[in-house]
């Protein structure tokens, strides 16, 4: 899949088939999130992946819309590691970009996946470092819910807006 149609076709997936994730993908998926780029090039991330259905079923208790966690064969938790920072105000864009990445790559390589919001909500935040085991210092921004989808859905519309668009100036 070229890149423009995998960035134009992704859908947010809540329903997986059964299928587990290979090991291989997982690694796949990872080294497409870390080639995102960073303030600095500073790099601080950090992933937690989850494939346990216990930790699935935790991390979806402390999350009010991550239900599907329960039935997807795989989480990964983006997370920041403070102590580390060069650049502190730009890590949520750093993991943003490494987030949109895994997103963008699972899409290219037939998997699905939804974005989960933790950051800046405390008790969000408090509960997948509870789950997780993560230190104080290590902020979970979010947490990506992954499969192979149960269903195809159709392609987004179109979502270019000219009146979003500004020339030179506001």
């Amino acid at each position: 899949m070229e890149a423009l149609e995998a960035i134009l076709t992704r859908r947010s997936i809540r329903q997986y088939a059964p299928q587990a994730v290979p090991e291989q993908v997982v690694r796949e998926l990872l080294a497409a999130a870390m080639q995102a780029p960073s303030a600095g090039n500073q790099q601080p991330w950090h992933f937690v992946v989850v494939t346990g259905a216990g930790q699935r079923m935790a991390l979806a208790g402390a999350l009010p819309h991550g239900q599907m966690l329960k039935t997807a064969p795989l989480g990964i938790a983006v997370c920041v590691g403070l102590e580390t920072l060069r650049h502190p105000g730009f890590w949520v864009q750093d993991c943003s970009a490494a987030t949109q990445n895994l997103l963008v790559a699972a899409h290219a390589l037939g998997l699905g996946g939804v974005w989960l919001g933790v950051y800046p909500i405390e008790e969000r935040v408090q509960g997948v470092q509870r789950v997780l085991g993560l230190p104080a210092q290590v902020v979970p921004l979010c947490v990506l819910s992954l499969g192979y989808p149960a269903a195809r859905p159709e392609p987004p519309v179109s979502r270019y807006d000219e009146a979003r668009v500004h020339l030179d100036r506001w």
